[in-house]
């Protein structure tokens, strides 16, 4: 897939990447790390500038997680409650819990929106919860672009800064999913032993 990646964008500049990113955002296995390091990269060999490289990206970004915000939207709360009134037996989930957690994002949902945009996988999922939410549409496209920007920033200079070397980035991308992970797991964990102790 990188080599793809990298193929496509070398023969369509600017447009590729909006593409690919737009794409990334969807289906969230495309790395955004690969796009966006070589974008950098190739500001330094091409035509292709940094402000533009990150214009795009970031366009790229919004618009494919307004995509999966509408996805959240269209599934709300609302029609999952009816699913766990049914069957949420199985899972030990009533429609309350629903209701308690989508309180919760309500109320701190802009900057989860903004710290997940950083976190690789994470940062294309977060849109489905906000739409579920009904989160303000332009707060939460505003949150995703601030968010998104600082991403997208980081990576490209980056990737330009280490020019030929460029792919070194992807190490470092892939430590620090793995940190993220890891301390993700651990706090479901715990929440996840919380609830049980106050279900008993």
């Amino acid at each position: 897939m990188q080599d793809w990646i990298v193929q496509f964008m070398e023969q369509h500049g600017y447009a590729g990447i909006f593409f690919i990113i737009f794409l990334e955002n969807i289906f969230p296995p495309i790395p955004s790390e690969v796009i966006l390091t070589f974008g950098g990269f190739m500001t330094t060999h091409s035509r292709l500038t940094a402000p533009l490289v990150i214009f795009f990206a970031t366009f790229g970004s919004v618009a494919g997680a307004a995509v999966l915000y509408a996805i959240g939207r269209f599934l709300s709360i609302e029609r999952l409650e009816r699913f766990v009134a049914r069957w949420g037996h199985v899972l030990r989930l009533k429609p309350g819990d629903l209701t308690k957690a989508s309180g919760w994002f309500e109320r701190h949902g802009y900057p989860a929106v903004f710290f997940c945009r950083m976190i690789p996988l994470i940062r294309s999922l977060i849109s489905i919860p906000a739409g579920m939410a009904k989160m303000n549409p332009l707060y939460f496209l505003l949150t995703t672009a601030a968010g998104t920007l600082i991403w997208n920033t980081v990576l490209v200079l980056l990737g330009a800064s280490l020019g030929k070397s460029w792919d070194k980035v992807l190490e470092w991308m892939d430590l620090y999913s793995h940190v993220t992970y890891a301390l993700i797991i651990i706090a479901a964990a715990a929440l996840i032993i919380y609830w049980l102790k106050r279900k008993s």
